[in-house]
C-alpha cells in the first residue's frame, strides 16, 4: 500500500503538466529577453549564452520547488528544445536541451528534487544547452553556416560572427555560463526561501 501511494505521488498529474507549461512558457520569456539585446548583433551574441543563464534561474527553480517530481526538467527541455528548432537555431541547440535535461534530472533526482544544492547544481549543467550550438563554430563552421543561412541567417551576419571567434572564447564561455547560473541560482534560492518563510514553512 506504501509503495503504491509513494509511486502515485511522483506521478505528474494534469495540474503539474499545466503548472510546468506555465512555468515553460516564463522560462521561454526570460530566454528571449536575454537573447534580445544580444542576438541580433554578430560579436556580442557570445554572450547570449551567461545573460540566458542569469536571468532564467529563479523559473526553473520555483518549476522544481512546485512540482518536485521525475520528467519536470526533462519536459521543459523537450518543449524547449522544440521551440528553438522551430525558431530555427541551430539542431544541435535542441538536442542539447534534450541530453542536458536529463542530467539535471539525474542531478536534482539524487536528493528527490527537494535539495536545493543539488537542483542548482543541475541548473548550472542546464544552463550550458547554447553550447550544443555555439561550439560548432570551432568544429564544423561550414555545416554551422550553410545551416544557418538556409534557416534565414543573413551571410554578413555570420561573416562576422565567425571572424569574430577565436580560440579563448569557447571555455570563455563555458566558464561564464556556470558563474552565471551560478549567480542566478543562489538568487532563486534567496527567493524561494523568503517565499516559504512568507508561507511559515521555514
Amino acid at each position: 500500500m506504501y509503495s503504491q501511494t509513494q509511486k502515485a505521488n511522483t506521478r505528474l498529474s494534469a495540474k503539474d503538466l499545466v503548472t510546468t507549461g506555465i512555468f515553460s512558457a516564463l522560462f521561454f520569456a526570460l530566454t528571449m529577453v536575454g537573447g534580445i539585446f544580444f542576438a541580433p548583433n554578430p560579436v556580442l551574441t557570445y554572450c547570449m549564452p551567461s545573460a540566458i543563464a542569469l536571468l532564467t534561474g529563479p523559473v526553473y527553480l520555483l518549476l522544481i520547488s512546485k512540482v518536485s517530481k521525475p520528467g519536470i526538467i526533462l519536459i521543459l527541455g523537450i518543449l524547449m528544445g522544440v521551440i528553438m528548432f522551430g525558431t530555427g537555431m541551430y539542431w544541435l541547440w535542441s538536442i542539447a536541451y534534450v541530453v542536458l535535461a536529463v542530467i539535471a534530472e539525474f542531478i536534482s533526482g539524487i536528493g528527490k528534487f527537494k535539495n536545493i544544492t543539488l537542483n542548482i547544481l543541475g541548473y548550472m549543467i542546464f544552463s550550458l544547452n547554447p553550447m550544443g550550438s555555439y561550439m560548432m563554430l570551432w568544429i564544423n563552421q561550414k555545416a554551422y553556416s550553410d545551416y544557418l543561412v538556409g534557416k534565414g541567417t543573413e551571410q554578413s551576419y555570420m561573416n562576422t560572427m565567425l571572424a569574430t571567434a577565436q580560440d579563448w572564447m569557447l571555455p570563455a564561455m563555458v566558464v561564464s555560463i556556470l558563474i552565471c547560473a551560478l549567480i542566478s541560482g543562489m538568487f532563486g534560492k534567496m527567493l524561494l526561501k523568503k517565499q516559504f518563510e512568507r508561507a511559515g514553512i521555514v
